[in-house]
């Protein structure tokens, strides 16, 4: 599993790290197998998008996403969330219009969220942990994203002739 990395900038390092929890409007159950791996989709293009948001790891339950996302002190975590909400919501609207049809009032996101800072040698990896056996409990969880798996997978290919 990869840690966060220093990030360094013109003028500061830095290593912050956001839990972000972002629950579905009505708190509707609208994550399936098709809404996650466009969700992921979605989540992997954002982060091409934007340099300074970079997923670490990305959960799903019934009626919620837990994201782990690594930025720069350069934009508060609010804006960081208004960035992911608002892009995922248009985009699974587009590619996904059943979900459209569950969520008659046209959001896709709850107005709320929850947003907690993760220490990076104390308590990311239980942080981690705790993402990923979210929901485990009715076996609705499903990981959709992990960066070292990612990197690993890209590595692999480049090392073949």
């Amino acid at each position: 599993m990869e840690e966060s990395q220093y990030l360094y900038l013109s003028h500061n390092v830095s290593n912050l790290v956001y839990h972000i929890v972002c629950p579905a409007k009505y708190r509707r159950v609208v994550f399936d197998e098709t809404v996650d791996e466009h969700l992921r989709q979605i989540c992997l293009e954002i982060e091409k998008r934007y340099d300074y948001i970079v997923f670490l790891e990305i959960g799903t339950d019934k009626d919620h996403v837990h994201f782990l996302v690594q930025s720069t002190p350069n934009y508060a975590p609010s804006k960081i969330v208004q960035i992911i909400k608002s892009i995922t919501a248009r985009q699974i609207f587009v590619e996904c219009p059943q979900v459209k049809k569950q969520l008659w009032g046209g959001q896709f996101w709850s107005d709320g969220y929850f947003v907690a800072t993760v220490g990076k040698n104390q308590n990311e990896s239980v942080i981690k942990e705790y993402v990923k056996t979210q929901g485990k409990q009715d076996a609705e969880y499903k990981q959709l994203y992990l960066k070292f798996q990612q990197q690993k997978i890209t590595s692999l290919w480049k090392d073949t002739p």
